[in-house]
């Protein structure tokens, strides 16, 4: 393994963080909405499906359990 000369290093570190192309305000609060849209949904999908196996479970206890 090469050794990097450290003051190299950071010199081509800060050359690739200068080439990050930052989000805006606007998208960083966007996504953050969509994200926590998408949550929502997928709470309440999995609620929905989590209610549909407890009553087909409960229905087909209740019938072989008498």
């Amino acid at each position: 393994m090469a050794i990097t000369n450290p003051a190299k290093f950071i010199q081509e570190t800060r050359a690739e963080i200068s080439k990050v192309v930052w989000p805006t305000r606007r998208e960083v609060v966007m996504t953050t909405i969509m994200v926590f849209i998408m949550a929502a949904l997928t709470a309440v999908f999995f609620s929905l499906v989590d209610l549909a196996i407890r009553g087909g479970l409960n229905a087909v206890l209740s019938y072989f359990g008498g």
